[in-house]
């Protein structure tokens, strides 16, 4: 099975970094990512707003450099969740833990750049060339087409 997700988005508030009773430090943030394929009343694309959890060393670098309305990726894993709150109901939560992250503009480039254009998402040219050389016969899996069930 394959639980993986993969976002680009902005945040829509400051950072707050907690930690847990033994220490450990976490942040929930929400992530709003633009929906290209619905528009609101004024043509423009509207956003969806994903809550995400980040624990330990990507929460202290998050809390220290990501700042309200920052373009970031994350990468990681949808979970669900629930608990009982106050007053005695079951809450369900669903949310993206952040494995990884990624700033994808400094603190002072929101002033001066535009984020329509694609190349902003495109990897870099040795990203790709990278990429492209480890491209080889041997991904790890040892699969037999007729193990396959399709």
């Amino acid at each position: 099975m394959l639980n993986k997700v993969i976002l680009i988005g902005r945040t829509t508030k400051e950072i707050d970094l907690r930690r847990t009773a033994n220490g450990t430090a976490v942040v929930s943030f929400t992530l709003a990512v633009e929906n290209r394929w619905q528009k609101d009343e004024n043509g423009r694309p509207t956003a969806d707003f994903i809550n995400c959890v980040a624990w330990n060393k990507t929460a202290e670098i998050m809390e220290s450099y990501v700042k309200k309305g920052m373009q970031i990726a994350v990468e990681g894993r949808i979970q669900t969740r629930n608990y009982e709150n106050k007053d005695g109901n079951r809450v369900y939560v669903t949310e993206v833990v952040c494995e990884s992250m990624k700033m994808l503009e400094s603190r002072n480039a929101r002033n001066t750049q535009s984020y329509n254009n694609l190349e902003d998402y495109a990897p870099a040219q040795n990203e790709r060339e990278e990429k492209e050389n480890n491209n080889s016969e041997d991904d790890g899996f040892d699969i037999l087409d007729d193990d396959l069930p399709f």
